[in-house]
């Protein structure tokens, strides 16, 4: 797994379809589930008339994980959900994840340890996948 700004990614041998149900499956198995699914191919194939690689934005939220952040600072919905994005490169694919501690909730005092626990969840998932 390597860095990204400000995120997580890693780069896999499987293709995309196949990394789309894992990464699926493991954001459940962390207690995520997806809220929205962003076809950004498919968009931009629709209003620009231009061909992209095959690109998904996923919108994975933890409830309970939200909740906290949400009584800890109102705010932090700008970063709900938690994006997760799935693209194919060379016929393989490639995930990457928001790492909450390069965001500002790794400067709000209230934040700081949910965005650890998001960050070392979403970690797993990319792990898993």
């Amino acid at each position: 797994m390597t860095q990204t700004l400000p995120g997580m990614k890693r780069a896999l041998t499987i293709g995309y379809d196949e990394a789309l149900v894992r990464v699926v499956e493991a954001l459940k198995t962390e207690g995520f589930g997806v809220l929205t699914e962003i076809d950004v191919r498919d968009t931009l194939q629709k209003k620009l008339g231009v061909d992209v690689r095959r690109y998904k934005i996923l919108g994975a939220c933890n409830p309970p994980l939200a909740h906290r952040a949400l009584q800890a600072e109102l705010d932090v919905g700008l970063m709900l959900p938690c994006n997760v994005v799935v693209y194919e490169d060379d016929g393989h694919a490639v995930v990457t994840a928001i790492d909450p501690t390069q965001t500002f909730a790794a400067h709000h005092p209230g934040l700081q340890a949910i965005a650890e626990e998001v960050r070392g969840k979403l970690a797993r998932v990319l792990e898993r996948v």
